[in-house]
């Protein structure tokens, strides 16, 4: 008979000696120990000793069909019988048996609950205090201490935490041990538990070293890293009355802390991954401050505060900036976690004011002087340290961990944490704080800039109202228009050929109203807002040849010509528009062109990369309809106001030749196709542009004596740029250049039939009623042709 036969017949006889014996007889009771051998049947006593000679059936037949519930339940009716027959008054809580065999019933618990405690908060203190609690209950210890070792040093323990001290919320107080904490220091060093009984004559250890204290026996076990490295030192402790502590407890111990150094290992790796995301977080948070709430200096100093004391979970923080010129270091808000506070090296308790005291004083100072990182455990142990602060104030500093603030190689400042709340500053705080300074640093130059921007913008708000003053017209100048009054006609306005040297600069303005007035009449808008306008206008034009007030009037009147000679051209706010925007399109034009602006690395070079004088123009608009009483647009809608002034925008944007170009080419193209509609935007928009072009070079279809006037004063403005760039060492075009006044007919014909012509004749093909000025720019061309040809025949050799 083979092996599996035989131990599956005698599982089977078991399983039937098991009914048999459980079967109920003699009024409902067992009677396990009777022998039914009437039945031929085996006996207990037979399977009894059949499983003593077999025991490796035995463990088979329980490993693979008996429930672990069942052998659980087996296992703890038997250790509370043995529990029974002893001492109750010795005995344990929790045996070495109980330990290895009770899956399901206190070891799991006390692992799940352990687990679920430190979901709640994963961090290596509160895993380490979770698993002291677990191994002091196994154990039946009446109390243990968990001595913590330095993140510098895993040799050296420097707090302790104990079960008999928590606070309100049931966390643990850190308590200073000394550097001699006897048996924890020595299990530290060796990495070996100690079972230790009061009186023991052990050589490693002072005598009587548990005679000060109420524990009679203790067990000190080291907590390692997988890695072998230590975390902390457990010590448990029995008072008198209780049992030594045995090499069970030991193991005990020991089965806990295999798995309690894994899960302080995850802790660990847990804690470093949150305080990873925690300074993200708190990095991103100091980037918005940059450039979101960058309302004022000392507000940003002291978010930054704020986030710097809760990054490494200081107690209070500091920052002081660094001025060069005096070599102090200076803080308008000291202390965050404080009312009021002085300042280390400072004996001024008025914290409200600015604090200063002189590089080199205190540890702020010597961190400013040397540009080293200070960690200090002890602040009263370190001759730096200025003692006067503490009692002035009645606060006891502690640990100070200050680090300086660098920009581009310079100290621009310091940060102090004062006080860790629990422990001291470790090197993990170390980096962390180094990388906040890195941003703190950023922080606090971006708003040292918006400090200097801020300042300037109030400078440039006095000058601007200083400007303002002398370029806004005087009330004599109101006054005296209203005593010429805006007349009810003005002879040949409406003609194409009016020239506006006739009139004086007063005659302009009140023109410049009567037009506005006959275009748009009053309805929404005010006669002296508009007197008002049109006199600062005229006054925020430059002396200069050619781009004056004469030319804005001109401008302006030859787009009233257009607008009233085309009346159903134009909708009402287009027309709008297209006036003010040629009344202002060259407000404050200094007699320079573009190219020399850029050239000349001009400041308005700098704000406008294009189109430079064009945005000045219209910006210098803008700031006059700003001006108290100038606003002519007030009485309109929102809507409107904000429609009307993107207009104009554009109309002065358009009288930049360089944009000319590609303006003509799409609306070239449009006509040409015949897909030109005056229903769509874009189409209008375009006509728009080279109608402020043919506005703006109007001088050219004046009638000739106009014409040539006009010129004149051009190259005389022309001359005076290209003198400017002799001065500078460049060499002026032809066209600028006073010693070659042979160009001028060239230059004109030039423009003429490459600008002019092109303008006027795509013009009269969109708005018939424009035809005067292609004729008479026609006339001027044909007369510059004839000086041109006059003179190439006085040059041409006989």
């Amino acid at each position: 008979m083979c092996q599996m036969e035989i131990i599956t017949r005698a599982a089977l006889s078991l399983a039937e000696l098991w009914r048999n014996l459980t079967r109920p007889r003699n009024g409902g009771h067992n009677n396990r120990n009777q022998t039914n051998e009437c039945n031929g049947r085996i006996t207990s006593v037979q399977v009894a000793d059949y499983l003593r000679k077999h025991p490796e059936f035995l463990d088979t037949y329980i490993v693979d069909e008996i429930q672990l519930e069942n052998v659980e339940r087996w296992m703890i009716r038997k250790t509370q019988r043995a529990r029974k027959e002893t001492n109750p008054i010795n005995s344990r809580k929790t045996s070495l048996s109980r330990w290895k065999f009770c899956v399901h019933a206190d070891k799991r618990q006390m692992l799940q609950d352990l687990i679920h405690s430190l979901q709640l908060r994963p961090t290596k203190m509160h895993v380490l205090w979770e698993l002291a609690s677990c191994i002091c209950s196994a154990v039946n210890a009446d109390g243990f201490r968990l001595y913590l070792t330095d993140s510098t040093d895993t040799t050296s323990l420097h707090l302790c935490l104990s079960n008999s001290l928590v606070d309100e919320n049931g966390d643990p107080k850190h308590l200073k041990i000394k550097s001699d904490a006897g048996i924890p220091n020595y299990v530290a060093k060796t990495r070996e538990p100690i079972r230790y009984t009061k009186g023991d004559n052990d050589q490693r250890f002072a005598q009587n070293v548990l005679d000060a204290s109420e524990m009679a026996h203790v067990l000190c076990q080291p907590v390692v890293y997988p890695d072998g490295s230590l975390v902390s030192v457990l010590e448990l402790w029995r008072r008198d009355g209780g049992s030594p502590f045995h090499e069970e407890d030991e193991e005990i111990g020991c089965s806990y802390l295999v798995w309690g150094g894994i899960a302080i290992h995850y802790a660990h790796l847990n804690l470093v991954g949150m305080k990873q995301r925690k300074l993200n977080d708190f990095l991103l948070a100091v980037v918005k401050s940059i450039f979101q709430d960058m309302v004022s200096m000392d507000m940003l100093v002291s978010k930054i505060m704020s986030y710097a004391q809760r990054l490494v979970d200081a107690d209070r923080a500091s920052l002081f900036l660094v001025d060069s010129k005096t070599k102090e270091l200076y803080a308008t808000i000291f202390d965050v976690g404080c009312e009021a506070t002085v300042p280390e090296g400072e004996n001024n308790s008025e914290a409200h004011k600015e604090i200063r005291f002189p590089v080199g004083t205190g540890i702020a100072g010597h961190v400013a002087l040397t540009g080293d990182v200070l960690n200090i455990t002890d602040a009263y142990a370190d001759p730096r340290f200025n003692r006067s602060v503490d009692q002035i104030t009645g606060y006891k500093t502690e640990s100070i961990l200050c680090m300086p603030i660098f920009i581009r190689g310079n100290i621009i400042g310091v940060v102090q944490m004062i006080n860790k709340h629990y422990g001291y500053f470790n090197k993990e705080d170390e980096e962390a704080f180094e990388m906040f300074a890195v941003y703190c640093g950023l922080a606090l130059h971006h708003a040292k800039l918006y400090d200097k921007i801020r300042r300037s913008e109030q400078k440039y708000r006095v000058a601007l109202e200083v400007l303002s003053y002398h370029n806004t017209c005087s009330e004599q100048e109101m006054e005296k228009c209203l005593e010429i009054g805006i007349p009810k006609s003005v002879p040949d306005i409406e003609n194409y050929y009016f020239s506006p040297f006739q009139i004086d600069d007063y005659q302009k303005v009140i023109y410049t109203v009567y037009m506005f007035k006959d275009l748009f009449g009053l309805a929404k808008f005010d006669q002296n807002c508009l007197i008002r306008f049109s006199l600062t206008v005229k006054k925020n034009y430059r002396r200069v040849p050619y781009h004056n007030w004469t030319h804005g009037f001109s401008v302006a009147n030859t787009m009233y010509s257009i607008i009233k000679h085309s009346s159903s051209t134009f909708r009402p706010n287009e027309c709008l528009a297209l006036f003010i925007g040629s009344l202002c399109h060259d407000l404050d034009h200094r007699g320079k062109n573009n190219k020399f602006m850029l050239d000349t690395e001009s400041p308005l070079a700098a704000i406008y990369s294009t189109s430079t004088m064009e945005h000045h123009h219209f910006n210098q608009t803008v700031s006059i309809l700003q001006q108290e009483g100038h606003n002519i647009f007030s009485k309109l809608s929102s809507n409107e106001y904000k429609h009307v002034l993107s207009l104009i925008k554009h109309c002065i944007l358009a009288t930049d030749l360089a944009l000319f170009f590609p303006n003509k080419q799409k609306l070239n193209k449009l006509v040409e196709e015949k897909i030109f509609s005056w229903t769509i935007a874009e189409h209008r928009i375009l006509v728009q542009s080279i109608a402020m072009t043919s506005a703006d070079l109007s001088a050219s279809a004046k009638p000739w004596e106009v014409q040539t006037e006009t010129v004149e004063v051009i190259f005389h403005e022309f001359y005076e740029q290209g003198d400017e760039e002799k001065k500078a060492g460049r060499k002026p075009i032809p066209m600028m250049d006073r010693d070659q006044p042979e160009q001028i007919a060239a230059s004109q014909l030039g423009f003429m039939t490459g600008i002019c012509i092109p303008c006027y004749t795509l013009l009269y093909r969109l708005i018939p009623q424009t035809e005067p000025l292609l004729n008479m720019c026609n006339e001027n061309l044909a007369k510059w042709q004839n000086i041109a040809d006059k003179h190439e025949a006085s040059i041409r050799p006989q």
